[in-house]
């Protein structure tokens, strides 16, 4: 199984970073790749600072692919800045942010580190993905989603976002 979390919290060139992630949907299967699953559309604060920066939408997204760890994140990288991606300061606002969180359970120091690094903490990966792959273990920590989802902090925040009427 192979997984990608999507995020935004600037606008780009789409109306909102909601609009960004459904764009993102359809360019993540094109060429090479194939969408089998995409989860909804959530909301979260901005991490580590909330105050500093607009909300997040985020996702989950199951693919299929022929393209190995590497290949699949530099191409990932491109799509970014198709979107108007700029990397330069950790953790600043986006228009779009792709990670590799799983490549079939692959655990790998390299690049990319598999599984994410720190996907395992984070509301706004746990949620979308267990809506689209509530079976999944950690390849590492061998915990499930919604176990994983139970040792959150309870004032975590990641919400659906109410579809467009």
């Amino acid at each position: 199984m192979i997984l990608v979390a999507l995020g935004a919290n600037l606008p780009g060139k789409f109306a909102s970073p909601a609009d960004a992630i459904e764009a993102a949907f359809g360019e993540l299967d094109r060429v090479e790749l194939r969408v089998v699953a995409r989860s909804r559309i959530y909301e979260s604060p901005p991490w580590p600072q909330p105050s500093t920066q607009p909300w997040y939408a985020n996702a989950v997204v199951r693919l299929e692919t022929e393209l190995g760890p590497e290949a699949l994140l530099a191409h990932l990288h491109g799509v970014e800045r198709e979107f108007g991606r700029v990397r330069g300061v950790l953790n600043a606002a986006r228009t779009l942010d792709l990670d590799l969180i799983d490549y079939d359970g692959k655990v790998q120091d390299g690049t990319p580190i598999l599984p994410h690094p720190r996907m395992a903490d984070r509301a706004f990966v746990l949620y979308p993905l267990a809506e689209i792959a509530p079976d999944w273990r950690h390849p590492v920590l061998h915990r499930s989603v919604s176990d994983l989802i139970a040792g959150l902090p309870p004032e975590t925040i990641c919400r659906p976002i109410p579809p467009k009427a």
